[in-house]
């Protein structure tokens, strides 16, 4: 499933940003769009988004998770969407989307050394990358320094394949071979550094997104050998990876729903459920800045009902107390707000099977107001 044009138009919402004030909401549910397909300005439809799925041996060789995934989002209903790489299908026993970029074996270091990204692209030109990227790497005792100059440097090749690249980036599973007591722990030391290395990487034009691969990931029941997930550890990966590439697909981001009366303070929001499955959901939630005067950053508390948690945010930074009560920041980019200017920010809640409809308060609080 590989075209050959490359629409330069794509519309890839933002998603970025939390909050209310102290209100108490309801999440709504709105289920997806119907389809993932972008139109231009004429109105004409472009060409199928084009995502790559980019790694080692985890992504590619047979790398399930992308057949669960792909099959997920066709079930959603983001069907006009094309996984491409340079390698086809390895097998999965299920009919899937198989191209992708996961070379078994690869250290992400040597692709940046040999330059080997750039060739990849110009044939399969993404408008998505979604990286788990540098398993190699850590097994092979590289620096995160090292590890993660490499991913900078990809980075810059995407962004000159595509200007409006989109990145998601994987905190790499868990790893815990026979033949390396060290690499896990290792494996922890590198996936912290890569929030902050994000941070500073990420654009408004093209975002770098940091998906939490490591977390609740266990290499004893979701691998076969301590590296390589087995039927349990795709579903879990696709699990993790389909909100994330699902926010990037939506066409728009709704109706971010009242903001409040100009009276009530600098920042409101209003959050929403983008989809609810057995124990968990993904919501979005969307900041207006209700002030006279520009703000230059904002924070939001949520406090998830029915002992719901936030485990993964992206375009803001989370951080959550042992009640469960999450605080998000803004991303370096997505902090300065004109007056009535707005931004989303995603997030993925676990809850308990039996937890019944979303719902959470949230509050927010602006920073920088001028005036």
């Amino acid at each position: 499933m590989r075209s050959t044009h490359h629409s330069p138009i794509r519309i890839l919402p933002l998603l970025g940003l939390l909050a209310t004030l102290s209100l108490p909401f309801t999440l709504t549910l709105a289920p997806p769009a119907s389809a993932a397909t972008a139109v231009t300005a004429k109105g004409t439809v472009a060409d199928p988004v084009r995502i790559m799925p980019l790694g080692d041996s985890i992504t590619g060789s047979p790398g399930c998770w992308r057949a669960v995934l792909w099959n997920r989002l066709q079930s959603a209903g983001y069907t006009d969407i094309d996984f491409v790489g340079t390698l086809g299908p390895q097998g999965c026993g299920q009919a899937h989307d198989g191209d992708n970029e996961g070379h078994g074996g690869e250290l992400v270091t040597n692709v940046a050394d040999q330059n080997l990204l750039p060739a990849r692209l110009a044939a399969t030109l993404p408008d998505i990358v979604v990286m788990h990227f540098g398993t190699n790497d850590v097994w092979s005792s590289v620096s995160p320094d090292r590890i993660l100059a490499a991913y900078t440097k990809l980075v810059g090749q995407m962004r000159a394949s595509n200007p409006d690249m989109k990145i998601l980036v994987a905190q790499i599973i868990p790893m815990n071979p026979s033949t390396c007591s060290g690499c896990a722990q290792r494996v922890v030391d590198f996936n912290a550094r890569i929030p902050a290395w994000a941070q500073a990487t990420t654009t408004s034009r093209s975002p770098v997104t940091v998906v939490d691969q490591w977390t609740g990931f266990d290499t004893a029941a979701d691998t076969y050998d301590g590296v390589h997930p087995n039927s349990a550890g795709d579903d879990k990966i696709a699990a993790r990876w389909y909100p994330a590439v699902s926010a990037l697909l939506e066409p728009g981001s709704g109706d971010p729903g009242d903001p409040g009366d100009p009276g009530d303070g600098p920042c409101t929001a209003a959050v929403r459920a983008v989809n609810v499955w057995q124990g968990g959901y993904q919501g979005e939630v969307t900041v207006t800045n209700t002030s006279a005067s520009a703000v230059s950053g904002w924070t939001a508390t949520v406090v998830p009902a029915g002992g719901a948690r936030l485990t993964q945010v992206w375009n803001g930074t989370l951080s959550t107390a042992a009640d469960g009560t999450a605080t998000v920041t803004n991303a370096n980019w997505n902090g300065t707000l004109a007056p009535g200017a707005r931004a989303t920010f995603g997030f993925i809640a676990d809850t308990s099977t039996t937890s019944g409809t979303p719902s959470a308060t949230v509050t927010c609080t602006a920073r920088g107001v001028a005036g």
